[in-house]
């Protein structure tokens, strides 16, 4: 039920979470400025993009739940897959790791290899021009707040589930063929350990107007609130792909420090451009229409190449093809 999103420590919006970065927010602004601007907390959390967000919330939560879930492989189904592939290759090593150890390996591996795929499908989702129609939905909130995290498109989050079970399948696959059996996962209230550990410092921030950076240094380890506010300004949205971890922004030259980047006042798209992205159907079948649009200019420019070609260069035939919705969210340009 949706409220199991606040009640279990494996969600975003876990209450401890939640109340954490709360608490890191008033100790980084100042409980005096909470005072002097408590009208425009108000505004800002009543604001008609929150609002979307609240809202969308629910019907994102009965899309994955009822319509996507049934269409997932389980990372359980991936794992067994994965030890039958690797047991007849892979032997079991000499040395023997303490059930301790081997729980806290278990839980570092599957931790590292689910954030390292979250960075290349994130990264993907902006490089390729026919994903990032989906994930502009996300892009597309000019306020940030905890709940914006879950503004994203079915498509999306069905890459995101089989992401997740891809790599949660084959690390567990794989330790089941080395270690056999023994497995155990080192948990903090149900959570993976290194998963509760980051959230409760301050991950909702993310998705937040409190713009907390870390260290330039230890921004290239891990991923600061502000490094992922930074993400969301239209200029930067190229940069800083992580979920927990930097490092992959750093080795893969994707990494914008958050004292480095030029701050601003707006998240999200320029304001003619979040019109086809103010209603909950809107973030539902906008990325489909500018999908169809940017298939539509493609047909049309092989078509006038053809044509070209045919005449042997020496015809103008449609001189120019101009992009679907040049200009808005709508069209095939990425930022």
């Amino acid at each position: 039920m949706p409220w199991d999103y606040v009640l279990e420590s494996g969600q975003r919006l876990f209450w401890l979470y939640l109340l954490s970065s709360a608490l890191i927010a008033l100790l980084f602004t100042g409980f005096r400025v909470i005072r002097q601007q408590g009208f425009a907390i108000r505004q800002y959390w009543l604001h008609p993009s929150a609002l979307l967000d609240y809202r969308y919330f629910f019907v994102s939560w009965f899309i994955k739940v009822f319509m996507l879930a049934p269409l997932l492989l389980s990372a359980k189904s991936i794992a067994l897959w994965t030890f039958q592939l690797a047991s007849p290759w892979l032997s079991r090593p000499d040395w023997h790791l303490s059930y301790e150890s081997l729980a806290l390996l278990y839980t570092a591996c599957l931790f590292v290899a689910s954030d390292f795929s979250r960075y290349w499908l994130h990264r993907w989702l902006h490089t390729n021009k026919w994903l990032w129609q989906f994930h502009k939905v996300h892009h597309s909130a000019p306020v940030l707040n905890p709940l914006t995290f879950y503004r994203v498109h079915p498509v999306e989050n069905f890459l995101f589930g089989l992401r997740y079970a891809l790599s949660a399948g084959v690390v567990t696959g794989l330790f089941m063929t080395l270690f056999g059996p023994r497995l155990s996962l080192m948990t903090i209230m149900g959570s993976n350990g290194f998963i509760f550990v980051f959230s409760l410092l301050g991950s909702n921030l993310r998705h937040s107007h409190v713009f907390l950076g870390y260290p330039a240094w230890l921004e290239r380890v891990f991923i600061s609130p502000a490094q992922h506010q930074v993400h969301h300004y239209s200029r930067y949205a190229r940069f800083n792909y992580g979920g927990y971890l930097a490092v992959w922004d750093w080795l893969f030259a994707s990494l914008m420090p958050s004292g480095k980047a030029q701050r601003s006042d707006r998240f999200g798209f320029q304001a003619q451009q979040m019109n086809d992205y103010r209603t909950i159907p809107q973030l539902l079948y906008a990325p489909f229409v500018s999908c169809y649009r940017l298939l539509n200019y493609h047909a049309k420019k092989k078509t006038v190449i053809d044509r070209r070609t045919s005449d042997g260069g020496g015809s103008r035939h449609g001189a120019a093809v101009a992009k679907p919705g040049a200009g808005t969210i709508t069209g095939a340009g990425r930022p």
